[in-house]
């Protein structure tokens, strides 16, 4: 990603973003390999350090679990969580997440690692934001070609959690989940309402004026480019030596 505007990254407006959707909650869990979301959990916990707790799997620094994602798992069951993170391979306009493969299942074109508990996360935290930098028809698909775990549910089955949310390299998506799909909420800097439509391969909601996501302002740079960014550097090294010039510990 590169400076969008007025010296403000494209990771920093995301950051931001994120934190936004999680102000004033109790518990937000991070899982492995998010940087960006990690970003955004410990911006929300800034604004709101008597509230907020950040738990971010594999750091030592931001995380009470001391038995990886078996606590994590208890937690959520338990309710004690109120945000999460997942992406996909694919994702679809109902939502629904592909950490399997590409193609026929049984003679699939790429694999992936897998589901692991994306599906339990899924159904019990009660706001899920979706992730994925790359905003492509071949990403935003219309139909997933493997659920790993669903976006809605049949009136009938119990469930406290689903998604909240979309963001992506280019725009923020919220959802609904009465009607079962999304709708444009902001288009990032640099980016347009025509270049969203083509570049999703699902149909969605939109509104007729699309404003553009906001620049954080000085305070929350201040924030995000300081304590936020000596916190992420302790879990992601790299991530923070490229977007915040920390160097990484010899």
């Amino acid at each position: 990603m590169t400076t969008v505007s007025d010296g403000v990254r494209a990771e920093e407006i995301l950051i931001a973003s994120i934190a936004d959707m999680l102000d004033g909650l109790s518990h937000i869990a991070v899982g492995a390999s998010s940087p960006v979301p990690g970003a955004a959990a410990m911006l929300a916990r800034a604004r709101h350090p008597d509230r907020t707790r950040v738990s971010v799997l594999g750091s030592e620094d931001n995380n009470f679990f001391t038995d990886g994602g078996k606590e994590l798992f208890d937690c959520a069951g338990q309710g004690r969580i109120d945000a999460f993170f997942l992406g996909g391979a694919q994702i679809d306009g109902q939502a629904n997440i592909n950490l399997v493969s590409v193609g026929d299942p049984d003679k699939p074109k790429v694999r992936f690692p897998g589901s692991f508990g994306s599906s339990y996360m899924y159904f019990t935290v009660p706001r899920v934001i979706l992730f994925r930098l790359e905003h492509t028809p071949r990403t935003l698909v219309e139909k997933v070609d493997f659920i790993s775990a669903p976006g809605t549910s049949e009136p009938n089955i119990y469930r406290p959690g689903g998604p909240y949310a979309l963001i992506t390299d280019r725009c923020l998506f919220h959802f609904d989940r009465e009607k079962g799909r999304f709708s444009l909420a902001s288009v990032h800097p640099g980016h347009t309402v025509e270049e969203i439509r083509e570049q999703t391969g699902f149909d969605y909601d939109e509104p007729a004026d699309v404003p553009e996501t906001r620049l954080p302002d000085t305070k929350t740079l201040e924030t995000i480019r300081g304590p936020v960014a000596a916190q992420i550097a302790e879990i992601y090294p790299g991530f923070a030596a490229e977007v915040f010039g920390i160097e990484k510990a010899a």
